[in-house]
């Protein structure tokens, strides 16, 4: 079976950032999708599930209000991980351009006094969130966007090349 390209990514060297992921046309539009990651994966704790379910309904939200990139959000969802999230996006723009938005996205949930859609009719796990640990994960993500927003190595992930036998095995290089 082919390894999907989100494996083919060394999670061992992947920091906090904002990577494209794959980009892809369906239906004659161009769709990309971006690897907003939070932590370092397997170096520092996963996101508290309840927090990320929070991030995930506030900076929806936000997203989906932008009047500049409200008609350009396909997705934003969480990683099975839960080290980041995936934002799906119309076009193809590089990481750079999203910064921002990001920025912005993350500064909102400070503001955030309640999570919408966090009631039993709206959420299918409506007790499962935590708006202060969502407000401390936001944060710290906003300042890292702010203090490495001119840092390359935030917008490009690390690939790892994989050896692949005769017969279609593959192998990490290292």
């Amino acid at each position: 079976m082919e390894l999907i390209p989100s494996f083919s990514v060394d999670h061992t060297l992947i920091i906090p950032g904002i990577f494209v992921s794959r980009t892809d046309t369906v239906g004659g539009n161009k769709l990309t999708t971006y690897d907003i990651r939070l932590t370092r994966p397997n170096r520092e704790p996963a996101i508290d599930v309840s927090a990320m379910h929070s991030l995930e309904h506030i900076i929806a939200t936000f997203l989906r209000n932008d009047k500049d990139w409200k008609d350009e959000v396909i997705y934003w969802g969480p990683m099975g991980c839960l080290t980041g999230f995936y934002l799906i996006l119309k076009g193809s723009r590089a990481p750079q351009e999203i910064h921002g938005l990001l920025l912005n996205a993350f500064r909102s949930v400070d503001k955030a006094e309640i999570v919408p859609g966090a009631e039993e009719k709206n959420c299918g796990n409506y007790l499962l969130h935590n708006l202060r640990m969502a407000k401390w994960y936001a944060a710290r993500f906003a300042d890292y966007l702010e203090e490495n927003a001119d840092n390359a190595a935030i917008y490009e992930y690390p690939r790892t090349e994989r050896l692949v036998t005769d017969d279609g095995q593959q192998f990490f290089d290292s």
